[in-house]
């Protein structure tokens, strides 16, 4: 049931990481569009928005990262443990 409840959550960000750069995208067309905007807000909206959805999809993948070496290890030290 745990890893049902981790590969769920790890679809889950794929879908939330698609979500962020298509947000990025059309918030940076709508800001091109504005009329106080203009193609270089819109290139600081691109190039920030992409940072950002990097370092927040990269963060989430890493906890996942962290969990699933942390299993191999608990794994391969209980295997350490049995003698084989």
């Amino acid at each position: 049931m745990r890893d049902f409840f981790i590969s769920s959550l790890e679809k889950l960000i794929t879908v939330v990481v698609a979500l962020m750069c298509i947000a990025v995208v059309v918030g940076a067309g709508g800001t091109m569009m504005a009329q106080e905007g203009g193609l270089l807000p819109a290139i600081g909206v691109l190039v920030f928005g992409g940072l950002y959805v990097i370092l927040m999809g990269g963060m989430m993948y890493l906890f996942l990262g962290i969990y699933d070496n942390t299993k191999r290890t608990a794994e391969a030290t209980e295997r350490m443990a049995q003698g084989g």
